[in-house]
């Protein structure tokens, strides 16, 4: 597995996200913990959760509790930078909503570390901008934890380039990671991702092979990816992540994955390179 850095760590090349296997469709923790396992064997490094990957209202935090479980049950679990997110919530009728207030990011993160286990949080990222809440303030919370020690690195989530330096500025330049959206179905992440490298932050591209109800389509929905994976012998699944590892070094693919071959799979696109030509064919698919 070849490696690349988030803040002062280095990380596999290609990370877990790890919502799948919380949310609706789950499948049984038998194989969630199976999933989890086989990725840690395939030598990832980073997993990406949050608190409010789950189902109903009673169970925030799922996600979280399943990943600790994972990674107490597994002999490189203490290997794993764990990243997980505060800020969105779930009331449990299926629908998302945000509380981007210093008090709920503080209290989530509280309830993030009992959950994981841990004296302070790996990589702790503002999920994603309250229209009700003033981005400064939310970012205020987050710079606190950061300089209290209950998380040892700071990262946003769905943030454009504005929010970023805004970030980097009130953490002191202590922003390692942006987590947004990017996918051959969906580029208007591409400023972001151009700032990230700009200035050594790391892009995480959530979603990256189309969604967990898109991603088995993506072959089909986008023919060039097709063709090459047909001519290396590949899915085109690992030629999409292989083509976003070629973007920049910043960039740490999360695909999301329930399956145990799934992860194999995805893990597996960093020892696949691609030819300048191809590159450019995937770009303007």
């Amino acid at each position: 597995m070849h490696t690349r850095r988030i803040g002062d760590v280095e990380v596999s090349a290609i990370g877990l996200g790890a919502m799948p296997m919380s949310i609706e469709g789950r499948p049984d923790e038998e194989r969630s913990l199976a999933t989890v396992h086989a990725a840690l064997d395939a030598g990832v490094t980073l997993i990406d959760t949050a608190d409010a990957y789950h189902q109903g209202a009673d169970e925030v935090g799922h996600n979280e509790t399943l990943i600790a479980k994972a990674l107490d049950s597994h002999d490189r679990g203490a290997d794993v930078l764990v990243a997980t997110k505060g800020g969105h919530l779930r009331p449990g009728d299926g629908s998302w909503t945000l509380d981007g207030s210093p008090r709920h990011l503080k209290a989530a993160c509280e309830a993030s570390l009992r959950r994981l286990g841990v004296e302070a949080i790996g990589l702790y990222q503002f999920h994603r901008p309250d229209p009700r809440v003033p981005y400064a303030e939310s970012l205020g919370a987050i710079r606190d934890l950061l300089d209290e020690g209950k998380i040892r690195m700071a990262g946003i989530s769905n943030a454009n380039p504005e929010q970023i330096r805004q970030a980097n500025d009130i953490l002191g330049g202590r922003l390692v990671s942006v987590q947004n959206q990017f996918s051959p179905a969906f580029r208007s992440s591409e400023p972001e991702l151009r700032l990230c490298d700009e200035l050594g932050i790391a892009f995480l591209p959530w979603s990256p092979l189309g969604g967990i109800s898109r991603a088995g389509e993506l072959g089909s929905a986008h023919a060039p990816f097709a063709r090459i994976a047909e001519a290396h012998g590949v899915s085109p699944q690992r030629v999409c992540l292989a083509w976003m590892l070629a973007k920049s070094p910043v960039v740490v693919p999360i695909p999301g994955a329930s399956r145990p071959e799934t992860i194999r799979d995805s893990a597996a696109a960093t020892d696949l390179t691609l030819t300048p030509e191809e590159l450019t064919e995937l770009d303007e698919a």
